[in-house]
């Protein structure tokens, strides 16, 4: 009985299913048109800002039942197939394979991409400096350990723009090879991870040394080859590596994110809804931080982000690090950025880029 009252059902979907993949086919016959135009202007084929507006309105138009979020993740991964059609990116991230970088890549660029992976955020940077990869995708600060400094340092001394920001929520898992603790003498991550993991981790396995490696991928890697050794990493890393969870989500904070750019040599135009990301220092004197910020609000700029570092000269200065809301582009944050550039001792705009939601 339940069979003749799922045969029409299926047709039904089986005959959407067909409207559907010639529809995709359609559109991209226009995307390869599309790559023909830029081709001819030398444009790029990656406009994260032009995406990031499909996006929105895609989830703005979504009449339901689907979920707004899972409309976006199809439609991103459908620019992705297209813009493959073009040209498939290379991405660098901080490798090997599993991290949540990677992740972030793909949450970013879609499937339809080579992302190469890195054994250091240094190499990210020297692989989209020398052309090597397109874009290069680095972690930037997460929500519970705070800024990720290597990055701030090679940011301020690169070339490349951040284009785009990639926001991840970070889920931390125990796991070993068979998902059992026996015979585990070592717990690995990255040092960020068992800092977001220490409080669990002491509560629960106070005798384990704890090791730091260059990425929970490695980590993740490491368990796969050694039953010695106990990994904290994503699900995303287990599952590459086949590796068994025997606590999930592990992380002291629940909430925990980290926070990507993407760097490279594409300048955004305004996309509607973006951030323009800044360094800034001042000569060291009284009021010095607060007269430099103060176009800001005289120009009716929200900023969401100030975070410092040591200039490293011996001398007790800092670079300030700055998000604002707004394109470098947006006349009011043109005016301020004017106005910045005229009291700061150093100035420099990393970058105007969608905001990730």
């Amino acid at each position: 009985m339940s069979d003749n009252k799922l045969t029409p059902l299926r047709e039904k979907i089986d005959a959407i299913d067909a409207q559907i993949l010639e529809l995709l086919n359609q559109r991209a016959r226009v995307a390869e048109k599309v790559g023909h135009v830029k081709a001819e202007t030398n444009a790029p084929v990656f406009r994260p800002e032009r995406e990031a507006q499909v996006l929105r309105a895609v989830a703005e138009r979504n009449p339901g039942p689907m979920h707004g979020g899972d409309v976006q993740t199809i439609f991103r991964e459908i620019m992705s197939a297209c813009r493959a059609l073009e040209k498939r990116v290379t991405v660098a991230y901080l490798g090997p394979a599993g991290t949540f970088s990677e992740q972030a890549v793909y949450r970013q660029f879609g499937q339809g991409v080579h992302a190469m992976p890195c054994a250091s955020i240094d190499e990210v940077f020297r692989a989209a400096e020398a052309g090597t990869a397109d874009f290069g995708v680095v972690p930037v600060e997460n929500s519970s350990e705070g800024a990720i400094n290597r990055t701030l340092d090679l940011l301020l001394q690169t070339t490349l723009s951040i284009s785009g920001e990639v926001s991840i929520q970070v889920h931390h898992s125990l796991m070993t090879r068979t998902g059992s603790m026996d015979g585990v003498t070592r717990v690995i991550a990255h040092s960020q991870a068992l800092a977001q993991c220490q409080v669990w981790l002491t509560q629960n396995y106070p005798g384990l040394e704890r090791q730091a490696v260059a990425s929970n991928g490695e980590a993740a890697l490491m368990a796969s080859e050694d039953p010695t050794v106990a990994a904290i990493a994503g699900e995303f890393a287990g599952q590459r590596y086949n590796l068994q969870v025997v606590n999930a989500h592990v992380q002291d904070d629940p909430h925990n994110r980290t926070r990507f750019a993407v760097i490279g040599r594409l300048r955004t135009t305004p996309s509607g809804v973006d951030h323009t990301s800044l360094v800034l220092s001042v000569s060291n004197r009284a009021g010095a931080v607060y007269n430099l910020l103060a176009p800001l609000a005289a120009n009716g700029v929200s900023m969401t982000r100030f975070e410092s570092r040591p200039a490293r000269m011996g001398t007790w200065e800092y670079y300030f690090y700055v998000d604002v809301e707004g394109h470098a582009n947006d006349e009011r944050v043109a005016k301020a950025l004017v106005e910045l550039q005229q009291n700061a001792a150093f100035f420099k705009v990393l970058g105007s880029y969608p905001v990730s939601r």
